[in-house]
């Protein structure tokens, strides 16, 4: 991706380790993907761009019930739907996210329907080498009647490494310790640790989720111990608080603030990928790196 034009988050506009040392050794990375409209191949990384996914392979599909919602499939659709292609990740583009020996691509796909309980989509994650892939499936079945909402726009993606600190997921004595303080810092500086300076929205991957409701960390079926978080997909890249401090330079327009472009320029910016899971909400995406197979889970929230 190297001819392709960066997106460059600024620097937190206040130090965060020095004004809430207490919060800062919770520090993680994670990569920003900032997709944006295009025409991704095979072999890169993309949202809702074609998969490197083998001719010999099956495309996935869903075969579960459906509850009847406004994004519900057809009451005609026959048999299992098939799955909408989300994110390609290769590793080359995803410093620090830690891919199963032998792998060099993540695949993300989801049945583009409400699913229970959370009425949203369904994701699957596949993990696979390129070099193994020589032949591709050419044209992969689509789904009839999937809601706009729930299907990616073709985008290529612009991944950017950042620091993250936990906001939802701050621990509860250490919230309590600096709530007067972040109150103080506001006021002083105009600047929120919540909005702008802890976790970054967007599609991405690692880091911490970008809740819109309290944490929901799902726990191994297998081991018992907590999950991970491997992927964030939001309806939008930034929204009414958080863009002063993470809309990319390159993005910036040159008079008045990206809130003040029209409508369709700032979508190719805020929502590239056209998606919107819920009121601005995201599907988050965890699994266990300590289970053979890598087991995987997700969840839902919107505001």
């Amino acid at each position: 991706m190297a001819d392709r034009p960066a997106r460059t988050t600024p620097p937190r506009p206040l130090d965060v380790a020095a004004l809430f040392p207490e919060a800062a050794c919770y520090r993680r990375e994670a990569v920003r993907l900032h997709p944006r409209a295009g025409r991704p191949g095979v072999r890169e990384s993309s949202m809702g761009g074609p998969l490197l996914w083998p001719a010999q392979e099956p495309w996935p599909a869903c075969a579960d019930d459906h509850p009847r919602t406004a994004f519900a499939p057809p009451r005609d659709a026959a048999g299992p739907l098939p799955l909408v292609p989300v994110l390609q990740l290769f590793a080359g583009d995803v410093p620090g996210l830690p891919f199963p020996p032998g792998t060099d691509v993540l695949q993300l796909l989801w049945c583009p329907f409400d699913h229970e309980p959370r009425y949203a989509p369904r994701p699957e994650r596949y993990w696979r080498a390129a070099a193994e892939v020589t032949e591709v499936l050419p044209a992969p079945p689509r789904p009839a009647g999937a809601p706009e909402d729930y299907v990616p726009e073709p985008c290529v993606l612009h991944p950017e490494r950042v620091a993250e600190y936990p906001s939802w997921d701050l621990p509860e004595e250490v919230y309590e310790a600096l709530e007067e303080r972040f109150e103080e810092v506001e006021e002083e500086t105009g600047w929120s640790y919540w909005s702008h300076l802890s976790v970054a929205p967007g599609v991405k991957a690692g880091g911490f989720p970008t809740w819109t409701q309290d944490p929901h960390w799902p726990d191994c079926e297998g081991c018992g111990r907590r999950m991970e978080h491997l992927l964030t997909v939001s309806s939008r890249e930034f929204d009414g608080e958080s863009w002063r401090s993470w809309v990319p330079r390159e993005d910036v327009p040159r008079t008045g603030t990206v809130l003040d472009l029209p409508h369709e320029e700032r979508r190719r910016v805020q929502g590239a990928h056209g998606l919107m899971l819920g009121d601005m909400g995201g599907v988050y995406v965890f699994e266990c790196r300590t289970c053979p197979g890598r087991p995987f889970a997700y969840h839902h929230d919107c505001s």
